[in-house]
């Protein structure tokens, strides 16, 4: 057995925690670059951690071992959102799976189908009238958080505009909380930024509690009806699934959607417009190359292995989306934009991804993420061509809390029944 590469460095003194949040790409790269390993040892948030950064050590954490790498009880998850689905583990986490599944498969989303295109034509349908580029990445998470409380809280912003408004200002304090130092401190005329987390997070419970208790239709009246462990376990539930998280996963996601197929992908466009197939396979290239999420931690509940190298009792194990989706051993040209490569080297191998965790852990709304995705990939490929405008941005991007260019880039569309040579500038563009 092997030992692991990199040090984990002396309490306090040696985390690397503020190096690697400034930076996790960039702290991951020199790493594997310096141990000429994908996995290796720091001290992350003053605990002995291992990095994975492989395939293969992903797949061994979060399917082989899962049942010994568990979520972290002190995470701040559990502060924000309660005892949930994503925060438990062993049997209660297994218990509310098996109870919350029904609501994201079959008849309950073939239900949903028309609000989604509805909500997705209204997002998406001016996006050329003002004949000025367009911040793509605002758009999208108004989409997002449009689609996630009509679908889950039965609020619309179309019928319930101020009520709607109030939830989404409350979502952004709650989210806050996620990003700021878990320190509870009010004092006259000021509250840190997760004491004011934490009093969205009420108002948002009893908004939701009233639902709950008074609305019986669609998925608040399905999950009301459900065998869950106690009286706060739907309430919670609901927190989860209506904050900004997933908004913003949406928006991250579409616009390295339309930043990858802008301007001279012109073919690439029409193939994902033809042919569904071929849009899934974009899709999967989109997520592997800018998954919205930088990856998940694990504690080791008992002494155990990781590719070959001990991982004692106690130690935290991060598995980095990024890195793995890079993997040269799992994926050739790991850099490049290659939708074809899901038919080729790596056909059938979807479960080489984890930005949307892996195993039995795996998130619970993967087939309605994927839905919603493709229903407003589709309309944006059906009624637009589009294009970086202006045609040199910066698009580096920064990757936590969820991954987008540090500076949102603005993109010109022009509705396909309008273009003309004139209109369209795809020699501009630049690809991602």
């Amino acid at each position: 057995m092997s030992k692991l590469p990199g040090s984990a460095g002396v309490s306090l003194l040696g985390d690397k925690s503020l190096e690697f949040y400034r930076d996790p790409v960039s702290f991951c790269r020199q790493r594997i670059e310096k141990h000429r390993s994908r996995v290796f040892q720091c001290r992350l948030l003053n605990r002995p951690t291992v990095f994975i950064c492989s395939v293969g050590g992903m797949r061994e954490l979060l399917c082989e071992k899962s049942n010994i790498f568990l979520k972290d009880p002190t995470d701040l998850m559990t502060n924000i959102y309660g005892d949930t689905i994503v925060t438990t583990n062993g049997e209660e986490a297994c218990l509310l799976r098996l109870s919350l599944t029904s609501l994201f498969t079959g008849t309950c989303l073939e239900s949903s189908a028309d609000y989604i295109s509805s909500v997705c034509a209204r997002c998406l349908n001016g996006l050329s009238l003002s004949g000025q580029p367009e911040c793509v990445y605002s758009i999208f998470k108004r989409l997002g958080t449009e689609l996630v409380l009509g679908l889950f809280l039965n609020v619309r912003a179309e019928e319930h505009p101020e009520l709607f408004q109030e939830i989404t200002q409350l979502c952004i304090q709650h989210w806050h909380g996620l990003i700021s130092a878990p320190v509870n401190v009010k004092v006259p005329m000021w509250s840190s930024g997760f004491s004011t987390a934490l009093d969205a997070r009420d108002k948002l419970m009893s908004i939701i509690k009233d639902k709950l208790e008074n609305d019986t239709q669609g998925f608040v009246g399905c999950l009301g009806s459900l065998p869950l462990p106690d009286s706060t376990s739907a309430a919670q539930h609901l927190l989860l699934f209506i904050s900004a998280l997933i908004p913003k996963a949406l928006a991250s996601l579409l616009t390295s959607f339309t930043m990858a197929l802008s301007g001279k992908q012109e073919e690439t466009r029409r193939q994902a417009l033809a042919d569904p197939d071929h849009l899934h396979r974009v899709l999967l290239e989109v997520q592997r190359l800018w998954p919205p999420f930088i990856g998940g931690r694990r504690i080791a509940d008992q002494d155990s292995t990781l590719s070959g190298f001990h991982i004692p009792k106690g130690h935290g194990a991060i598995y980095i989306s990024h890195s793995v989706h890079r993997d040269p051993e799992a994926f050739q040209h790991p850099d490049d934009f290659l939708p074809e490569r899901w038919i080729g080297r790596n056909a059938g191998q979807e479960h080489f991804l984890c930005s949307c965790g892996n195993g039995p852990r795996s998130c619970i709304g993967v087939k309605l993420t994927s839905i919603l995705l493709k229903e407003a990939c589709m309309y944006l490929l059906k009624h637009y061509d589009w294009w970086l405008d202006p045609a040199s941005q910066d698009l580096e991007y920064k990757w936590l809390p969820v991954s987008r260019p540090t500076n949102p880039p603005t993109v010109s569309f022009a509705r396909l029944d309008q273009t003309t040579s004139d209109r369209r500038n795809p020699g501009d563009a630049q690809h991602v």
